[in-house]
């Protein structure tokens, strides 16, 4: 973690990526839950998805976690429960990279629920 991003990021957010789906019915499966730093704010905003499609923004998370990617899902504070759903995590809209300017260690990421 960069210097700029230990002072900066300092709650805590889960995430689980999509592992797959399901042989039989379609649902989603996931990974184990992955505790990372980050900072967020709700906000209500107009964003756009890697397939151009405008959604309004419920949430967005701040991190230098580089493993997250739209259809995963994240929920503020640390979990361990297996079932995002059920934890009441949000789904991965919009990850937008932007570069690490002052430590050049790690970039840094704007994910939008």
């Amino acid at each position: 973690m960069s210097a700029s991003a230990a002072w900066s990021y300092t709650s805590t957010a889960t995430h689980w990526a999509q592992a797959g789906h399901g042989d039989w019915d379609g649902t989603k499966t996931w990974a184990a839950p992955v505790a990372f730093a980050c900072d967020y704010k709700a906000e209500a905003k107009t964003m756009t998805d890697a397939a151009g499609k405008e959604f309004v923004a419920r949430q967005v998370l701040y991190t230098e976690r580089s493993a997250i990617q739209p259809g995963d899902m994240v929920l503020i504070g640390a979990h361990s429960g297996t079932d995002p759903v059920a934890a009441g995590a949000a789904e991965v809209r919009s990850v937008t990279r932007y570069a690490d300017t002052f430590d050049l260690a790690a970039d840094d990421y704007m994910v939008a629920t």
